[in-house]
């Protein structure tokens, strides 16, 4: 692994912090973006037992709030709920709003890093190109040195190569984030609409409460 280190020149210092960067963000965003802790099942029905019981006041709104992103949203909709149609919307989705820069962090960094890891891939073989033509100026008879040629070229393409081997991952697991993101935040609205709809039907005359 030195060797291929040493053999791509010295950009494949950033390439490899740039690595890190990246797979850590990744494992995180996995850990953090999983269904079961943006949307737990158990959220809706406790809801919907704490309203049954008249036991859904502003201690428990503010649990139900931290408890998770989709808690987010439902606390802005249930505290809006008597507040007009209008007023809910307009809170849901600033709360969405919040949520989803929650949801999206880190995901700056790694699309920048997908962005940046070919140009530097790009650096690299230009250096190594400049190594090559300099290496070839100063050993005037000896241009044709095969050795020489070869130690070029290889430095040309292992820096190409560790810079896409970066940037192709990074930006498949950037888009891939960014649609989970979009998703989720969907359906935890939705989630948020059904559930007002399930206590109105609670609190309906002739409903079993």
């Amino acid at each position: 692994m030195l060797e291929i280190i040493k053999l791509g020149g010295w950009v494949m210092l950033p390439i490899i912090a740039c690595s890190v960067v990246a797979l850590a963000i990744v494992g995180e965003r996995l850990w953090s973006l999983r269904t079961v802790r943006v949307m737990p099942a158990e959220l809706i029905p406790r809801v919907v037992e704490l309203h049954r019981n008249q036991r859904l006041d502003a201690m428990e709104l503010r649990r139900i709030r931290a408890s998770s992103p989709l808690g987010a949203i439902v606390a802005a909709a249930l505290g809006s709920q008597r507040q007009g149609r209008e007023t809910l919307k307009e809170n849901v989705e600033q709360a969405g709003r919040q949520v989803v820069h929650e949801l999206e962090r880190y995901l700056n960094t790694l699309g920048t890093i997908a962005s940046i890891s070919p140009y530097l891939g790009l650096l690299g073989s230009v250096l190594g190109m400049m190594k090559v033509f300099a290496n070839f100026s100063a050993g005037g008879s000896d241009i044709a040195n095969p050795a020489q040629l070869a130690g070029g070229i290889s430095e040309i393409l292992m820096a190409t190569a560790a810079g896409l081997a970066l940037a192709i991952p990074s930006l498949i697991f950037y888009r891939y984030f960014q649609g989970k993101v979009a998703e989720l935040t969907v359906r935890m609205e939705e989630e948020a609409v059904r559930l007002l709809d399930a206590l109105d039907r609670v609190d309906a005359p002739g409903q079993p409460s």
